[in-house]
C-alpha cells in the first residue's frame, strides 16, 4: 500500500489506516486514538471538576457498563462462539486495543460467575499518573456490561483489590445481581433531591429562628404615651411560645414606666384569634392588676368582639373602647386629667 495507507493484523486482528480520509478501523469497523495521560486524563478531570465526585463516578461506571454490553451484544450473537471462548476473544481483542492485559482467572457458566484481572489498564495509568489512592471504575464496570450481554442476565461486579494499591493486577469479580446502572442513577438523584432539601430545610430553620428572633425583638413594645399611660399593640398571631414571650417580657419591663394605665391595642390582632391569644390576654390584664395597673382594652372591631365572646373572654373584666384615642382620654379622665385643646 502507499505511505498514506496501511494495514496488517496483530494476534489476527486487523489494522487499516488511511490517511487521505483521517480513518482508522480496527476489525473493519471505525476506531480512533487517544493518548491516556493527556486526552483520556483530562476528560476524566473535566467530568470530574464539573459534576463533582459522586456524578462523575456515576457517569463513569454507567458509559462503561452501556459500551460493554454493547461489546458483548455483538459476540453474544456470534452463535458459533461459546461464552468461554467470547471471553477469550475480548481479553485479546482489548489487549490489542491497548486497554491492557486482562485474563480470566475463573469462569462459572451454571452460576454465571466470573473472576476478571485487570493489568496496566489504561484506567490505572491515568489514576496512576494523577498520583490517587483509588482506581477507576469505567473498566470493571465495562466488563459488567459484556458479562450482562453474554450471559443474557444482569450481572454486576465487585472489586477485591486495586492495582494501585500496591496489588500486581486489579481482581474484579461478576455475578448476577439486581444492581443496574439505572438503579444507580436514581439513587445519586433522589440523594441529590434529598441534599438539596435538607440544604433548603435548614435554611428555612435558619431564617425563621432569625425571624423569630425580630418579631420577639420588636413585636409589642411597651410604648409610653401619657405620663401614667403606656401602649402595648398586640400584632398578628400568638401561639405558646410567643405569648409566653411577650407576658414575661411585659412584667420584666413595666414596673420602670410608672403607669397607672396600660392600653391592649388589638387593632393589629388577627381576627382568627385562638385560645392562646385569648389566655394572654386574660393572664395580662390578672398580672399586671397585681402591679396596681389597670388594663383597657383598645382596638375592639364588632367582628373582633364576638369571636373574644365566643372564646370565653370576660369582657366585663375590662374597661373597653373601639379606638386608642378614646381608651386614652378614658385613662386621663381616671386620672383627673384632660387634653385641652388651645389654639
Amino acid at each position: 500500500m502507499s505511505n498514506k495507507q496501511s494495514q496488517f493484523s496483530i494476534g489476527e486482528l486487523d489494522f487499516h489506516w488511511n490517511l487521505d480520509k483521517g480513518r482508522l478501523q480496527f476489525e473493519n469497523d471505525d476506531a480512533v486514538l487517544f493518548w491516556i495521560e493527556s486526552a483520556m486524563g483530562t476528560l476524566i478531570d473535566t467530568i470530574e471538576e464539573i459534576s463533582g465526585e459522586d456524578a462523575s463516578n456515576l457517569v463513569l461506571e454507567t458509559t462503561g457498563f452501556r459500551q460493554g454490553f454493547v461489546v458483548g451484544e455483538y459476540f453474544q450473537k456470534m452463535k458459533e462462539v461459546t461464552v468461554t471462548e467470547a471471553a477469550e476473544l475480548v481479553t485479546n481483542t482489548y489487549a490489542a486495543a491497548g486497554w491492557g492485559k486482562f485474563n480470566i482467572h475463573y469462569l462459572d457458566m451454571q452460576e454465571k460467575k466470573v473472576t476478571v484481572h485487570l493489568k496496566d489498564s489504561w484506567e490505572h495509568k491515568i489514576y496512576s499518573e494523577k498520583g490517587g489512592e483509588r482506581s477507576g471504575i469505567l473498566i470493571p464496570a465495562h466488563f459488567a456490561g459484556i458479562f450482562t450481554a453474554l450471559f443474557e442476565t444482569n450481572i454486576w461486579y465487585d472489586v477485591e483489590h486495586y492495582q494501585i494499591e500496591g496489588y500486581n493486577s486489579t481482581v474484579v469479580h461478576y455475578e448476577p445481581s439486581d444492581i443496574t446502572v439505572t438503579d444507580n442513577i436514581h439513587r445519586l438523584a433522589r440523594e441529590k433531591e434529598l441534599d438539596e432539601i435538607m440544604k433548603l430545610e435548614a435554611l428555612v430553620e435558619d431564617k425563621t429562628r432569625e425571624l423569630e428572633a425580630l418579631i420577639t425583638k420588636l413585636s409589642s413594645p411597651i410604648i409610653p404615651v401619657l405620663e401614667g399611660i403606656v401602649v402595648i399593640p398586640l400584632l398578628g398571631k400568638y401561639e405558646e411560645k410567643r405569648s409566653e414571650e411577650l407576658l414575661e417580657k411585659t412584667l420584666n419591663n413595666l414596673p420602670p414606666y410608672k403607669a397607672d394605665y396600660l392600653l391592649l391595642d388589638l387593632t393589629g390582632l388577627d381576627e382568627n384569634i385562638n385560645n392562646h391569644t385569648v389566655s394572654l390576654i386574660e393572664r395580662l390584664g390578672s398580672s399586671i392588676s397585681l402591679l396596681g395597673i389597670k388594663t383597657i382594652l383598645v382596638g375592639i372591631s364588632p367582628k373582633l368582639s364576638r369571636v373574644m365572646v365566643q372564646l370565653g373572654v370576660n369582657l366585663s373584666d375590662f374597661d373597653c373602647f373601639h379606638s386608642l384615642q378614646h381608651g386614652i382620654h378614658y385613662a386621663l379622665g381616671q386620672m383627673g386629667r384632660s387634653i385641652i385643646k388651645t389654639n
